[in-house]
């Protein structure tokens, strides 16, 4: 019995201790899943030119593709969040993985724009929505010391599929035609099914079960257990909404790159290969950026924040000069530029992730995931129609890009507005009690307001205020 306690202790530690324990194999999953989400979406731009072309539609039109993909698996995260807080990532990520290939293998018998926005747009970005948070957050919630190179070896495989995919859905295309090559990106996606199956399954304590069983006895206690699965006391903390309201900038002008730098190749007079090649190339210094950035910042020599601030920066300065490079057909400036490009952009991903515990703690930290995601799916649903619509305008992709990369600058100078910004060393992070001690204290606050007479009732709600305002989870929307 003496080393039960101490067996016990050293499980819990190699979940979230430097190792990562069973962490590591979570990494993997990630790395496999990401790799099928945002690096199948980054090589969609392979099937703009396509669309283009067979629907005789305009840019702006066929934009809003994959626009709606971005912002459906951005507008339902909170969902996928608020359903692993309530039952179990497993099967959240599981049926993710199912929808998003459903949507793919629909929308290969698409017939219409509609049904594109519905197949890959809708039902793909439900279950790319279902998949990307729990995944992250699960992750996360593994590591501490590490945390951020773990979070940028799972999103190096963006980049590496980003380097992989533009080059093989370029041959699917020609080979099979784009209606082939969706039906094979849906069989493709059924491979996530297997990663969520990595995650363990959720083990609730019997208080959690109990304050569970008890909250179904009241619409106002259902209505506080829905607000704390999906955290929504985190709109109304200053620090949380001016970091979302950064990344929301950022958002707009971040996958621009990435649906519109091989039609603009093409554009500037360069083959289908070269173009292609392009993002290729910005797919493989992405990986490097990404890992180096998560090793640099886990030695703790610079504030996360303030890193992210200089990775967004640098990313916006080169989104403005990649037409710029190809001005004057020099494919080798295009290439350079490319490539410095996919270094930052893919350096300050893992840390727009790995900031956001710092901000709100880690026990919020899958629901401060999903409402990020939310928020920030307006500046991605923006972004690409955007960049087509000025494309169509002025007849190039110059316009474009410049004011895409003045999104990323704009986002950079929000983020200088957080508190403690400017700060050498990072703030406490933010603390909760536990749910059983909050529910108690909540329970028992208002029966003793209740119990008050009515001349008093006044004093009551004045002693139950600080007590609920001292823990944001506790305040019922």
């Amino acid at each position: 019995m003496t080393n039960l306690k101490p067996k016990a202790e050293r499980q819990s530690d190699g979940a979230e201790g430097p190792d990562g324990g069973w962490g590591w194999v979570l990494v993997g999953a990630m790395f496999v899943s990401t790799s099928l989400v945002f690096g199948l979406m980054r090589s969609l731009g392979i099937f703009f030119v396509e669309f283009v072309q067979y629907f005789e539609e305009s840019a702006q039109a066929i934009s809003w593709i994959s626009s709606t993909g971005l912002a459906a698996q951005q507008f339902f995260s909170p969902l996928g969040a608020a359903l692993c807080n309530a039952y179990d990532a497993r099967v959240v990520v599981m049926t993710g993985g199912c929808l998003a290939a459903l949507g793919l293998i629909l929308a290969s018998q698409a017939t219409c724009l509609v049904h594109l926005y519905l197949t890959m747009g809708v039902i793909s970005g439900l279950g790319w929505g279902l998949i990307f948070t729990p995944m992250v957050a699960t992750v996360m919630a593994n590591f501490t010391r590490w945390r951020a190179l773990a979070l940028g070896l799972g999103f190096s495989s963006i980049g590496l599929s980003s380097f992989a995919f533009n080059p093989l859905f370029q041959w699917l295309v020609e080979m099979y035609a784009w209606r082939g090559a969706l039906l094979i990106l849906g069989g493709l996606s059924l491979n996530i099914v297997p990663c969520g199956a990595l995650i363990r399954p959720k083990q609730c304590s019997k208080a959690r079960a109990k304050v569970d069983s008890k909250s179904r006895t009241s619409c106002t206690a259902m209505l506080h257990r829905v607000s704390s699965y999906l955290e929504l006391s985190l709109l109304f903390e200053r620090p949380y909404i001016t970091y979302t309201f950064a990344v929301t900038l950022l958002n707009v002008g971040y996958f621009v790159p990435y649906f519109h730098l091989v039609a603009h190749s093409r554009q500037a007079g360069f083959s289908e290969y070269q173009a292609a090649f392009v993002m290729s190339a910005a797919g493989a210094t992405d990986i490097l950026g990404r890992v180096v950035s998560g090793w640099f910042s886990d030695l703790r020599h610079f504030r996360l924040i303030h890193l992210l601030t200089m990775w967004t920066t640098l990313a916006g300065v080169f989104i403005m000069l990649l037409p710029v490079s190809s001005l004057s057909g020099s494919y080798a400036a295009l290439m350079v530029i490319s490539l410095l490009y996919g270094f930052c952009s893919g350096a300050l991903t893992s840390l727009v992730f790995a900031v956001v515990p710092m901000i709100v703690g880690v026990e919020r930290m899958m629901g401060a995931l999903g409402l990020l995601q939310l928020i920030e799916s307006g500046g991605g649903l923006l972004g690409t129609p955007l960049s087509g619509l000025l494309k169509d305008v002025t007849g190039n992709y110059v316009a474009s890009f410049v004011v895409a990369g003045g999104f990323l600058v704009l986002g950079t100078l929000t983020m200088a507005t957080l508190p403690h910004f400017f700060s050498c060393k990072d703030p406490p992070p933010p603390q909760r009690r536990s749910l059983q001690d909050s529910t108690k204290g909540l329970h028992s606050e208002l029966e003793q307001m209740n119990s008050l007479p009515s001349d008093t009732n006044h004093r009551g709600v004045n002693d139950l205020t600080p007590a609920v305002n001292s823990n944001p989870q506790d305040c019922v929307s």
